[in-house]
């Protein structure tokens, strides 16, 4: 009841960060089924290809040990181990390569569902992996019935289907007690083949099915609390009282730099008392003017002491200095729609003696 009482307040989806979390821990979607169709699926690509050289060499191994029955000596056992141990790799070889394919099956569909990572949390030691209380819960629990299901609809489908084609195959096992033996390994074959083509196509249902299930299942389990959501927004975002400690250094140090430019202005433009904003004109460096400084209130007063005090000439131009402030930012060119008003500013002060000598490169 807990646990449904927990799944239930999760409400919200899992972000970007709590998912690429959990694959970082090994905690991926992984659908078995998709597992045991490629194995299958193996299965019948080795018994396509390799189906006639395995059953003949088998067949000659089977051959062979029956030839060498009437010689062998029970009581001699260092004799009946080694004919023993002959038959087993004998018998043996032949499977590897079938075993080969099945097991690089299994693996690639494996791999196909996710990308393979190293994950040390997986295989770290954990008290509940030991516990018998979960696992109780996890046979017992929903995810333990819908196992439980799947493995009764398999067991259902595969016993209906071999059924079927053991009444369908029956004709040819008695014929074949009649047939020449060196044709059985081929008729096994294609029983085998016949037998497997059904069994791969449920297994292609049952992975699809288990594929979207399994990702349905991790995504719900990674859901996330209100609560939740909220303290990792602000792990991401960081503290607040901390980001507005930083905003203010900032912006400090953007003040520093900018009156420490301001005796290089050619002129501030005023509003007169609210606003002011510092121009720095360079003839020989072409180009428009460039906003050293600008402030508002308690700023504003402090540009224009400092530009009193380095002779810089003020200039009150209300709608100007308003809109200077609002458009262009430290360090940057006018645009184009203010070049007049400030050239008149600029030809004024240098028709009146008022410009610095710096400005016109004197």
């Amino acid at each position: 009841m807990a646990e449904e009482a927990d799944r239930d307040s999760k409400t919200e989806d899992a972000t970007e960060k709590r998912i690429s979390d959990a694959i970082d821990k090994g905690n991926v979607p992984m659908a078995r089924e998709a597992t045991l169709f490629g194995s299958i699926a193996a299965s019948l690509g080795a018994l396509l290809l390799l189906g006639g050289w395995m059953l003949s060499h088998l067949t000659e191994a089977l051959q062979t040990a029956l030839a060498a029955a009437g010689s062998m000596r029970i009581d001699d056992r260092e004799a009946a181990a080694s004919h023993l141990v002959s038959l087993l790799r004998d018998a043996g070889l032949p499977l590897l390569p079938v075993l080969a394919f099945i097991a690089a099956g299994s693996i690639l569909a494996s791999l196909l569902q996710n990308v393979p990572s190293a994950a040390g949390d997986r295989v770290s030691p954990k008290p509940s992996r030991i516990s018998p209380l979960a696992g109780w819960n996890r046979l017992f629990g929903r995810a333990g019935l819908v196992e439980f299901l799947k493995a009764a609809v398999k067991l259902a489908a595969v016993s209906v289907i071999l059924w079927l084609l053991f009444r369908r195959d029956l004709p040819q096992f008695v014929t074949a007690l009649a047939m020449d033996p060196a044709l059985l390994p081929d008729l096994l074959r294609d029983l085998a083949a016949g037998a497997l083509r059904p069994l791969l196509g449920l297994a292609l249902l049952l992975a699809i099915a288990d594929v979207v299930w399994s990702r349905y299942r991790w995504r719900r389990d990674l859901r996330m609390t209100k609560e939740q959501v909220k303290e990792e927004m602000k792990e991401a975002e960081g503290d607040p009282f901390i980001k507005v400690r930083i905003r203010g250094l900032a912006r400090q140090r953007t003040s520093r730099r900018m009156l420490e430019k301001l005796p290089e202005a050619s002129v501030v433009i005023t509003n007169p008392t609210h606003y002011a904003v510092a121009l720095r004109y360079r003839r020989e460096e072409g180009g428009a003017p460039v906003v050293v400084a600008k402030g508002v209130d308690h700023m504003a007063r402090t540009i224009r002491e400092i530009a009193t005090a380095h002779e810089v000439p003020l200039i009150e131009n209300r709608p100007l200095a308003r809109s200077l402030y609002d458009q262009v930012e430290i360090d940057a060119q006018i645009p184009p729609e203010f070049y007049r008003a400030v050239a008149e500013i600029i030809h004024y002060l240098n028709s009146t003696g008022r410009l610095p000598r710096h400005t016109m490169g004197r």
